[in-house]
């Protein structure tokens, strides 16, 4: 089936035709006749599904061409962090512009200013963080009486986060009987009860299990003695291809960054004590291949989206299957295939083994040491050079490019800060936020 048999905007096909994009994904087969026609629609799926076309595309043509009025735009996307706002606003920007529609971001940690004068003009459409929206609406700078479609993209993250109040906040003054778009791989955290207060008879589409993908993701389980642990992430961080390991505190990420560093392995360091302006250089160094390993706490686990990720590495175990099946889905995307590897030490295994059951996930196990023919095989680890490995300075320092140390490897192939949920006035001024 093609986009447009499913309904959409004739340009917007001739877009994603140039883009490469000819076949929607099942979600977007799913949900997008019923978007387009006006529907509510709870649209259930992994990260990585194709949700931001299936909601972008159906948005766009029910408002292609329109205009707002000052302060009052037309559409919103609500999600949780500003790294998945950016996503979007950047993945629907050539789609936007192919229907003449404009767009505004609103998010924590950027200038009010800018924001506030596109307000005042009229955007049609917003695509914004629960913390600042709420904000910028109780400083009258916006009002959403006329949003008649509204996205909720990741709502049980943004439950998880302490966002329901803002959410219910936020929908309550939408305007009344407009379209509802909710997308969520769950529907726990109350998630289930503002469907039923906020959806009109929504039609539910589903194309998975809520578990991870068997088919297109390996799935491993690496045993490693604790002395052996640090060599072990050094020789997998060395390897060909673009990794993520994720860990699990602020302390640890930027503990490992720094030992793989002074091993000779180029890395980027993301979580939520980083500036908004460090975050965005880290995420695209590691797009454009300047690094290719990013070791990350759960900020990253939904919503940073790069293409040619091809192993997530759990350095820390989650203990929450949520958590595994999120950080998973950073590998595997658009129909590529990916490697999923989770390092604990032996008293661990059963601990790991029962999370890995509920995701419904059957693991190789294997027991490694640094350099083994097994952690080669499975991973492609490599030894690093051994030469230290220094960041570049920032823009306007002499030397602008990082520096690789030789044998590094040089493999160029081509997701939230979250701020915390609260009620409209009882949890501090909107844009403060819990940072993981």
């Amino acid at each position: 089936m093609s986009f447009d048999e499913l309904g959409i905007n004739p340009a917007l096909s001739k877009v994603l035709a140039r883009q490469g994009i000819t076949s929607p994904f099942p979600i977007q087969v799913a949900t997008l006749p019923d978007a387009v026609s006006g529907r509510d629609v709870l649209g259930r799926g992994q990260t990585g599904s194709g949700k931001t076309l299936a909601f972008g595309l159906a948005m766009l043509t029910r408002l292609a061409g329109r205009r707002a009025k000052p302060h009052k735009p037309l559409g919103l996307v609500l999600a949780p962090t500003r790294e998945l706002a950016m996503q979007i606003q950047d993945s629907l920007k050539p789609l936007m512009d192919a229907v003449e529609l404009k767009s505004r971001l609103i998010a924590g940690g950027m200038p009010y200013g800018k924001q506030i004068e596109a307000l005042r003009s009229g955007v049609p459409i917003l695509i914004a963080t629960p913390g600042r929206l709420i904000d910028l609406m109780e400083r009258g700078d916006v009002d959403l009486s006329a949003a008649e479609i509204v996205v909720l993209d990741e709502a049980d993250q943004m439950a998880d986060m302490g966002f329901l109040p803002a959410m219910k906040q936020i929908l309550d003054t939408c305007k009344p009987g407009g379209q509802r778009l909710l997308f969520s791989a769950t529907l726990d955290k109350g998630v289930d009860r503002l469907v039923r207060a906020y959806l009109n008879n929504p039609v539910e589409h589903s194309v998975d299990t809520g578990q991870a993908s068997v088919t297109t993701m390996d799935h491993h389980v690496l045993v490693v003695h604790p002395e052996d642990r640090d060599a072990v992430i050094a020789q997998i961080a060395a390897r060909e291809g673009r990794t993520i390991i994720f860990v699990r505190t602020k302390h640890g990420a930027d503990k490992l960054a720094k030992k793989l560093a002074a091993e000779g392995v180029p890395v980027g360091v993301l979580h939520g004590d980083k500036t908004q302006a460090v975050r965005t250089r880290t995420l695209a160094d590691f797009k454009d291949g300047r690094v290719n390993v990013l070791v990350a706490t759960n900020v990253a686990a939904r919503g940073i989206h790069v293409d040619g990720i091809s192993l997530v590495v759990h350095f820390d175990a989650p203990t929450d299957p949520k958590d595994y099946l999120h950080r998973a889905g950073r590998t595997a995307r658009a129909g590529e295939s990916g490697t999923v590897v989770t390092m604990t030490a032996p008293r661990q295994q059963r601990t790991v083994k029962h999370m890995t059951d509920r995701c419904g996930v059957e693991p190789v196990v294997t027991r490694v040491r640094p350099m083994s023919s097994e952690l080669v095989t499975i991973t492609g680890a490599q030894a690093p050079s051994g030469t230290p490995w220094h960041p570049a300075p920032a823009k306007g320092s002499r030397n602008s490019r990082p520096r690789r140390p030789q044998g590094a490897g040089r493999n160029r192939h081509s997701s939230g800060r979250g701020e915390r949920g609260r009620s409209a006035r009882g949890a501090g001024r909107a844009g403060s936020s819990r940072r993981s």
